[in-house]
């Protein structure tokens, strides 16, 4: 049976839909709560909460809107459920790839905040013994 190329048409539709609208809907889930996150960050400078949190965003869409077009190539399907097969495929790597950047976001935001509570940190304590390969040995004062 010879592959028919009808069968992408709708594929490729309902995968552009789909992917857009995750990708938006995610990007401003991401920006919403992370904005909230930058501005505990970024306590004595609001704007440049504002300002990272809209790079983020920027760089989110750009890799995950990228990434989609890339997967949009599919073969021709010889059936219609050779085109849910196509479409499921897509749809998953593209998950995937969501899922991927959420988590990336998670690393960036975690390293952002840990670097600005620095400031805040008690500073460390100075140790009461030193252990050698016998006994503990108490610190002079």
């Amino acid at each position: 049976m010879v592959a028919d190329s009808n069968y992408l048409v709708p594929v490729y539709a309902a995968y552009a839909g789909i992917s857009l609208s995750l990708t938006v809907w995610l990007a401003r889930t991401l920006s919403k709560n992370g904005g909230v996150f930058l501005e505990g960050v970024f306590r004595d400078e609001p704007r440049m909460a504002d300002a990272v949190n809209r790079l983020l965003v920027v760089g989110f869409y750009l890799f995950n809107l990228g990434y989609a077009c890339l997967l949009l190539k599919a073969e021709p399907a010889k059936d219609v459920v050779g085109a849910i097969e196509a479409l499921a495929w897509k749809l998953g790597l593209l998950l995937l790839s969501l899922g991927g950047m959420h988590v990336l976001n998670l690393l960036v935001f975690s390293r952002i905040r840990r670097r600005g509570q620095i400031p805040t940190l008690p500073p460390p304590v100075r140790p009461h013994m030193y252990v050698g390969k016998g006994d503990a040995v108490p610190v002079a004062s």
